[in-house]
């Protein structure tokens, strides 16, 4: 081959490489709706990101590029292209495996930073380890099938495929696959929808202060929803039913706001919907009635400063509220937060409705 035909066929190779580069770039900037959203299986998804609150964000910043994480990325996309033409999949069909919703969390923490380090602080981003592994509380309630309701909806398995029962009395189960001890068991997509009908709502307030609280923006425009697991779907937390609950039998006033349903869909009762039993944190009490997010901040769920909010240092009782144990944790706490009435602080309140108790008997 001479010099000049060598020449030649670098310079094609060269403009095809370009021109194939070209042309994929400009795929990925282009409006969905004329590339990607052209297969039937994708646009119901395309028209829910129109109405979302990142619908000005390109599908490339989330979904990445078949160039966008070297061999990992190309393989993935080839898969998919593979699947397209050989099989006719509904959009019902299409489902995110484990490590993609991982992948899109990562994405998650690029844009909103400030939440995914309070995340990070929280209890909800214990990974499999820390509650799989938790040889006391395995102990008290070995695990099944109904754990990955709320830790691991995204586990491609179920309870026997992810654990091996122990070898010895001490509850400590193990991992059948070690490598995803370390994976967050409540990620990202566990309590939110990317797709999601909502506004663009810039900056908002604090969570953690009540006042700047809004409810009925919540309901008209909810950031949040309920990935069901066994149906494989989510469904928005303003869509929730409110779930009746009862105190000694007394049917109590429940928050019907979208945060409160969301939390009581893994903060539940026992069938006997008793407020307090089980996983549940139903207020009663002097709280009866108020929301979960009026004392916990979203996505860290700290609530350390929750009281000075609506009580000042001494409040009206003169009881000087920060140095209460209010903490749910300790059994022998006189001032459960949950649970607390007046008569939890004050004796002659007691004192009284036994009066009252003892008369009517």
């Amino acid at each position: 081959m001479n010099l000049k035909k060598t020449i030649l066929i670098l310079l094609i190779c060269f403009f095809g490489f370009i021109l194939l580069f070209g042309s994929y770039a400009q795929w990925n900037s282009a409006n969905p709706d004329k590339t990607c959203a052209s297969c039937h299986e994708i646009s119901p998804s395309v028209n829910e990101w129109h109405n979302s609150a990142h619908r000005n964000v390109r599908c490339t910043e989330c979904h990445g590029t078949a160039m966008s994480n070297g061999i990992h990325s190309l393989k993935e996309k080839a898969g998919m292209l593979f699947t397209h033409l050989g099989e006719k999949k509904e959009h019902e069909e299409i489902r995110m495996t484990e490590k993609q919703v991982l992948d899109l969390s990562d994405k998650c923490a690029k844009c909103h930073q400030s939440e995914y380090a309070k995340w990070l602080s929280g209890g909800h981003s214990a990974n499999y380890a820390d509650i799989f592994m938790n040889g006391k509380h395995n102990l008290d309630e070995k695990p099944y099938w109904a754990c990955l309701r709320c830790h691991g909806m995204f586990y491609e398995g179920n309870i026997g495929t992810l654990m091996e029962k122990p070898q010895k009395a001490d509850g400590v189960w193990k991992l059948n696959d070690m490598k995803i001890a370390v994976n967050p068991t409540i990620p990202c997509l566990s309590c939110h929808q990317i797709h999601a009908e909502n506004e663009v709502l810039g900056t908002i307030g604090r969570h953690d202060i009540p006042n700047e609280i809004s409810y009925e923006r919540q309901k008209r425009n909810p950031s949040i929803s309920w990935y069901i697991r066994a149906d494989n779907r989510h469904i928005r937390a303003d869509k929730l039913l409110k779930i009746p609950m009862v105190d000694q039998g007394h049917p109590i006033k429940v928050s019907g706001d979208a945060g409160s349903k969301l939390c009581l869909q893994c903060h539940s009762p026992n069938f006997n919907h008793q407020a307090g039993s089980q996983d549940d944190r139903t207020p009663t009490g002097v709280h009866e009635g108020i929301s979960c997010m009026a004392c916990h901040s979203p996505h860290s769920n700290d609530s350390r400063s929750s009281c000075k909010n609506c009580h000042p240092a001494i409040s009206n009782c003169k009881i000087d509220v920060t140095t209460m144990n209010t903490t749910y944790l300790d059994i022998h706490s006189p001032n459960n937060v949950h649970s607390i009435s007046c008569g939890s602080c004050h004796t002659d309140v007691k004192a009284i409705r036994a009066r009252v108790v003892k008369k009517e008997i």
